[in-house]
């Protein structure tokens, strides 16, 4: 397996290390398992700041490079005071984010040269649910749409691949788009 630092050509994306990952898997599956968490902290109204430091991976905690923030508030239209974006927007961000790194490594994996890739994403939602004014709106999405923009060295049927192997392998999109237990407790 290379070194993990190294930055291959083409996209970017160390294929080789992944692979490699992927291998150790086959041999020691305990060690895909995965913890992710965050901290987060309400500032005040709808305000809230996030911290991510840390997981536990690969049999053992590791750190990030650096301690990463995100915030997170209400817009104006709520009575808020739109300090950041909402949650539901860094859900969404969450998705584009996850899927567009699917499509870098499947590219990269397949030896096609990406020139540049935008997602735009959407999410429609009925906000009665949330409000209390109407109990039999769901408080969630009621759909999702994200819309790729792909220039890349590959014909429309290729480029098409790409983002369904991503779609296929997106961590995001399976939180999404499968039911995940939630337990929600007080200290």
């Amino acid at each position: 397996m290379s070194d993990s630092s190294e930055t291959p050509g083409l996209n970017g994306v160390n294929v080789e290390h992944l692979l490699g990952a992927r291998n150790i898997l086959g041999d020691q599956p305990e060690a895909g398992q995965f913890t992710w968490r965050v901290t987060n902290e309400w500032l005040h109204g709808t305000h809230s700041k996030t911290q991510v430091e840390g997981y536990f991976g690969l049999g053992q905690e590791n750190d990030h490079k650096a301690s990463y923030n995100f915030e997170s508030d209400h817009p104006l239209v709520f009575a808020a005071e739109d300090n950041a974006a909402t949650p539901v927007e860094i859900v969404l961000t969450g998705l584009a984010s996850c899927l567009t790194a699917g499509v870098a490594a499947v590219a990269q994996v397949r030896e096609i040269q990406l020139r540049s890739v935008k997602a735009t994403v959407e999410g429609d939602m009925d906000i009665a649910g949330i409000l209390g004014a109407d109990p039999e709106v769901r408080n969630g999405f009621s759909n999702v749409k994200v819309t790729y923009d792909i220039d890349a060295d590959a014909t429309p049927d290729e480029i098409a691949a790409l983002v369904a192997q991503s779609q296929k392998r997106s961590a995001v999109y399976d939180i999404l788009t499968n039911p995940t237990n939630v337990t929600v407790e007080v200290k």
